[in-house]
């Protein structure tokens, strides 16, 4: 990383010190903090379950944060060697994060189209459910998380529909969690559930390592109190992968 990159990161986060700077994935968990979107303390989760953090990508709510973390998606992509022709959002997030993402991506010399869904079908004007370039050849689905995998479902049935390849996902945090009620939870995450339905990789700028990586490098001295909670819930939920 230039001398000139990891200055300005010192500046941004002046917590931040040594080999934490040298990972796009902590840089990202550190940002995330900062902008107040990862959160620690008793949250209930879509799932059921208490949670010791939540992430929340809605509130990356104003133009600078919303840049950034466009930068982040597209980064993690271009890092990936996935290739791809295009990027589908689908609705709600979806729709900021993929429009977001492909202005990242020219700024970093990609330029690609993107698409994404409503809601509901129009019946006046163009018409239809897909708004933006046509889904054609490699298509990547960029999303915040992956819980049920409902909306990587129906995005990857439209993608198909239209004559399109669904590539890839990019999502912004894996919290690598076993699926299921707690009586029978499954072996294998929502995220490497959707993988192998659909044989294709789900990448993520960041997971729950990095995430306990960070706490533990003491990126943010008053986050040490949260380690042993989300390590007894990653314990308790998580599943091992790298």
């Amino acid at each position: 990383m230039a001398a000139a990159y990891r200055d300005k990161m010192a500046g941004l986060h002046p917590t931040l010190h040594g080999p934490i700077l040298e990972n796009l994935h902590q840089q990202f968990i550190a940002f995330s903090v900062d902008a107040g979107v990862l959160r620690f303390g008793e949250f209930v989760t879509k799932a059921g379950r208490t949670s010791p953090y939540f992430f929340n990508a809605g509130l990356f709510h104003d133009g600078a944060t919303l840049g950034r973390l466009a930068d982040f998606y597209a980064r993690t992509l271009l890092d990936s060697g996935i290739e791809f022709d295009m990027l589908f959002g689908p609705a709600y997030k979806g729709i900021t994060l993929a429009a977001a993402t492909a202005v990242a991506l020219a700024a970093h010399g990609r330029n690609v189209p993107f698409a994404y869904n409503r809601k509901e079908a129009k019946d006046h004007g163009e018409g239809g459910t897909i708004v933006g370039a046509p889904l054609r050849g490699r298509v990547v689905i960029i999303d915040d998380v992956i819980s049920a995998g409902t909306s990587v479902r129906e995005s990857v049935g439209m993608i198909r529909a239209a004559g399109g390849t669904p590539a890839a996902v990019l999502i912004a945090l894996d919290r690598m969690e076993r699926s299921g009620k707690d009586d029978a939870l499954s072996a294998n995450s929502a995220v490497q559930e959707v993988s192998a339905a659909y044989g294709m990789p789900v990448i993520s700028i960041a997971n729950l390592n990095d995430l306990l990586g960070y706490i533990s490098a003491g990126g943010h001295a008053e986050l040490a109190q949260y380690k042993d909670a989300v390590e007894a819930y990653r314990q308790r939920y998580g599943v091992h992968q790298a």
